[in-house]
């Protein structure tokens, strides 16, 4: 084995152990353009640590998206903007700059089950979380037992601080059961909480004009939504649902 062999296996070794798997990954063809004359060092070293910035940009982003606790990985490029075409898509593909987020804006999703609601939040919340904006995700049903079991515990402050906190809250389902008059009063009370100091998305299967029965009580309802649509975006999707597009039409072929 010559000296140069010996140099090389002893670069891949310093390379894992320092645990720079991507230069250790990428060092073979980094010599190899070295050797073609075409590339500077300094490119080439250039080259080399971009990889790794790049893989622990990835790392961090897989990171706040796990702890951001989303029910699926979807964005924006898996929406069918042709099947509902009630969607505006430049206004969708717009907010991945986030300047609702940092403009403290509210985004209420409102539609029928299964027409892509929670997809759209999500990719909305998935991008807020790689552009390093606090996010979370929580069901409505999750995030009032969650508050419940504090206020239980005599931590409620604390709970609803965490979750006020966010620059980036996505409460999912809201309307899809109606909650007691405790369970109101915490919602009001975190909706309060972020009013004008961060970002809210809500979906929802309810018109907002029958937000009373969800909340059952004329009052807290108005005021949940007082603080929700000053400086939202109401988005409404009509259209079908994405579960049953394969099944109904079987089913109306078959009928009689």
């Amino acid at each position: 084995m010559n000296i140069e062999m010996q140099k090389y296996i002893k670069l891949k070794n310093n390379l894992e152990e320092l645990k720079l798997k991507q230069m250790h990954l990428h060092l073979d063809e980094t010599i190899e353009q070295y050797n073609s004359g075409n590339t500077t060092f300094t490119e080439l070293l250039l080259g080399l640590t971009n990889y790794e910035l790049k893989a622990k940009e990835e790392r961090m982003i897989n990171s706040c998206v796990r702890t951001a606790g989303f029910p699926y990985l979807k964005t924006t490029d898996d929406f069918d903007f042709n099947f509902q075409p009630s969607v505006n898509k430049k206004q969708i593909i717009g907010f991945k700059d986030m300047r609702f987020v940092d403009n403290k804006e509210n985004i209420l999703f409102i539609g029928n089950p299964g027409v892509g609601k929670t997809h759209l939040a999500t990719a909305i919340g998935i991008e807020a979380a790689k552009n390093h904006r606090s996010t979370y995700f929580v069901s409505c049903n999750d995030l009032i037992m969650q508050l419940k079991k504090a206020l239980l515990e005599n931590r409620l402050e604390q709970r609803l601080k965490y979750y006020a906190r966010m620059k980036l809250l996505i409460i999912d389902e809201v309307g899809y059961l109606p909650l007691d008059d405790v369970s109101s009063k915490l919602f009001f009370q975190l909706i309060a909480k972020r009013y004008e100091k961060n970002s809210t998305i809500i979906t929802t299967n309810k018109p907002l004009s029958e937000w009373t029965e969800t909340f059952g009580d004329i009052v807290i309802a108005n005021a949940i939504l007082d603080r929700l649509l000053h400086h939202s975006h109401v988005i409404k999707i009509i259209g079908p649902s994405y579960r049953t597009k394969n099944i109904l039409p079987k089913t109306n072929k078959n009928a009689v």
